[in-house]
């Protein structure tokens, strides 16, 4: 979605009748996006229970036989490369490249798609996270709520639209408005006079659609609280030190390499997937599976572990972190941060989730360091690895606080340091690897924008 020039005053337009009429518009939006969420995800929840907690059951097992994710990961490889090849719209952008920029936005005729591969992805155990596909289905379904109101609405009405449904869609997952807010507009690098014409519609869509998000669980009796980010509970931080600084910087720089890597691994696997890519997609979910059978070999942990996108985790991985073994949450994060990488480069889905969780990991084992402790190590190193994924800070910033907010204020210079040093970590890698694989062209062979371009880069699509 690109932010076209304004031909008019902003202040003028937001006081005129048409933009009151959008307003309106907006809140209808917000309650069909919002509805539209809710079913997609607890869908997504029902078959992940349905196939993972149930099903074994009720086919006579005692519990999961050693082999049960093999099967189901297949079928999601097989589903997610029919979306991609043969329905509109590729499944969806590539997680791959974070919340992907630039486009047009989501098309209602991509929305079976985009859902086809995502609920493939997120039911059957994939790595990866609801927003992306919350996103385009947001942005689908507030252009198409637009063309059927008014069916000449010009295409600038009709992006705002789409970017308002976005709003509604990403505040359902993040459990606020704000930093759905937040999100949208970073990633879409809106600002100048578009930031207001965007901002009101968008926070009205959000706003009214979270009260019926939470309203749809209370009155179904389905519970939304699997998909919903919820503070960490960390102890109380009373101040960093000099200590906490320094290794909040290294750990920074090393979560910024390592996801950089994880991202480059993803890039290359889904080049050598697409070369074949029914069959290759298959066997990149059956290798996601025995990663998972790996770990619960290796660990006598649940296979579960390194499947799916994590959130719903954070509970019982904080809750057993005393007892889990340093090993062990070490192999947690090769073993789920390989499956992460097969996910992101041949699967639909969003970024965040994973990396926020293995953030967590990694913050849960440097823990131990000596003068570190617990609660700075995971607010930093949650924040690390989301800015290292997005590469939009603010956003970062923004969730790692308030996923901390438990800790205080005080743990917060930290997670800005971090997000700042993994932020221009990853982004001096970005370069580097681009001036060595085409000077002047990106890693795909097209040209690298100047900064003009990148000044007006366009929204998620």
């Amino acid at each position: 979605m690109t932010a076209a020039p304004l031909s008019v005053d902003p202040a003028s337009l937001i006081r005129s009748r048409q933009y009151r009429v959008l307003l309106v518009l907006a809140a209808l939006i917000g309650l069909i996006v919002s509805a539209a969420s809710w079913v997609f995800l607890e869908l997504v929840h029902e078959i992940q229970v349905g196939v993972y907690q149930d099903l074994p059951g009720d086919l006579g097992y005692d519990s999961a036989p050693w082999w049960w994710e093999l099967p189901w990961l297949a079928l999601a490889g097989l589903l997610t490369a029919f979306a991609i090849l043969r329905l509109p719209g590729d499944g969806g952008h590539v997680p791959a490249d974070g919340l992907k920029t630039g486009g047009a936005p989501t098309r209602p005729i991509e929305l079976p798609g985009v859902l086809l591969a995502a609920l493939a992805t997120l039911g059957l155990g994939l790595v990866l996270g609801p927003e992306a596909p919350l996103i385009a289905l947001g942005m689908g379904l507030g252009f198409l709520a637009t063309r059927l109101v008014k069916k000449d609405a010009p295409e600038q009405a009709l992006a705002l639209m789409a970017a308002a449904g976005s709003f509604a869609a990403v505040s359902t997952i993040f459990g606020s408005p704000v930093i759905g807010a937040i999100v949208i507009l970073e990633a879409a690098g809106l600002g100048g006079p578009m930031l207001r014409l965007v901002l009101l519609p968008g926070l009205l869509a959000a706003g009214i659609g979270s009260l019926v998000f939470v309203g749809l669980g209370s009155w179904s009796g389905f519970s939304t609280a699997a998909w919903k980010l919820s503070p960490f509970p960390l102890a109380s931080f009373g101040g960093p030190g000099w200590g906490n600084f320094g290794w909040t910087l290294l750990l920074a720089v090393a979560t910024a390499v390592v996801t950089f890597a994880v991202m480059e691994l993803a890039r290359v696997i889904k080049r050598v997937v697409e070369t074949h890519q029914f069959l290759l997609t298959i066997a990149a979910g059956l290798a996601v599976g025995g990663l998972a059978i790996a770990f619960n070999e290796s660990t006598g942990e649940p296979a579960n572990s390194v499947l799916f996108s994590g959130e719903d985790a954070f509970g019982a991985l904080f809750s057993s972190a005393a007892a889990i073994s340093l090993w062990t949450l070490a192999l947690l994060l090769v073993f789920k941060g390989l499956a992460w990488s097969i996910s992101l480069g041949n699967f639909r889905g969003g970024p965040t989730f994973p990396a926020l969780f293995l953030g967590v990991v990694a913050g849960l084992l440097a823990g131990h360091l000596p003068g570190y402790s617990q609660t700075p190590a995971v607010a930093a190193l949650s924040g690390a690895a989301c800015v290292s994924v997005l590469r939009l800070p603010l956003t970062a910033v923004t969730i790692a606080s308030l996923l901390s907010i438990h800790a205080g204020l005080a743990v917060t210079p930290l997670i800005i340091l971090a997000v700042v040093a993994a932020y221009i970590t990853s982004e001096g890698l970005t370069a580097y690897v681009d001036a060595r694989v085409a000077p002047g062209k990106s890693r795909d062979g097209l040209p690298l924008p100047g900064p003009d371009e990148r000044m007006a880069a366009a929204p998620v699509s």
